[in-house]
C-alpha cells in the first residue's frame, strides 16, 4: 500500500510540476517572435477551433484579457469502489497514465486530488471546445470505465494564458 501510494503521488507531482511549468501563451510585445500572437490571432485561432471566447481590456493595466472556456470534470467516488487492493492499484496506474496522456496531448490542463477523503476526489481541468468531448475523455478514464470514479462536468471560464500563483 505505502509503495503504490509513494508511486501515485510522485506522478501526481510530476503531472503538477509540468503543468505549472508549461508554456503559456501571452498577448505581450516581450514575447519572442515565434511565440507571439496578437489577441486578434489568438481569437481567430481559438475561435476557428469551436472554442468559446470573449475578451475586455483590463482598466489598470489596458493590456487585453481573452477568456476561453473551459471544463472542470469533478471526479466523485463511484458506485464500485470495492475492487481488490491489486485491482484497484493497476486502476490507479491506468488512472494516472490516462491523466498523463490528457495532458501530453492537450485535451487537460491540470489535474490533481482532493486533500480530504470526501465524495469529490479530484478535478480535472479540460481544454476542449466543448462539453461534449472533454465529459467523453473524462469517461474514458479507466477508473470511470471500472466505476470506482463518476464524472460531473462544469463549464469555466478563465483567462486564456494566465498561470496559477
Amino acid at each position: 500500500m505505502v509503495g503504490s501510494k509513494n508511486l501515485f503521488f510522485g506522478l501526481l507531482i510530476l503531472m503538477l510540476f509540468f503543468a505549472c511549468n508549461q508554456k503559456k501563451v501571452e498577448l505581450s510585445p516581450n514575447m519572442p517572435n515565434e511565440e507571439k500572437k496578437s489577441a486578434a490571432q489568438l481569437k481567430t485561432e481559438l475561435t476557428e477551433k469551436g472554442f468559446q471566447i470573449f475578451d475586455y481590456v483590463d482598466e489598470k493595466t489596458k493590456d487585453t484579457v481573452l477568456m476561453q472556456e473551459y471544463y472542470i470534470a469533478f471526479l466523485k467516488s463511484g458506485p464500485n469502489r470495492d475492487q481488490p487492493k491489486a485491482v484497484a492499484d493497476s486502476l490507479q496506474m491506468l488512472h494516472m497514465a490516462h491523466l498523463g496522456k490528457m495532458y501530453e496531448l492537450g485535451y487537460a490542463d491540470i489535474s490533481g486530488p482532493f486533500g480530504d477523503d470526501g465524495d469529490i476526489r479530484g478535478i480535472t481541468i479540460y481544454n476542449t471546445p466543448s462539453m461534449e468531448i472533454a465529459d467523453s475523455l473524462a469517461k474514458a478514464d479507466p477508473m470511470v470505465k471500472a466505476g470506482r470514479l463518476k464524472i460531473e462536468i462544469h463549464p469555466w471560464w478563465a483567462a486564456k494564458g494566465f498561470g496559477l500563483r
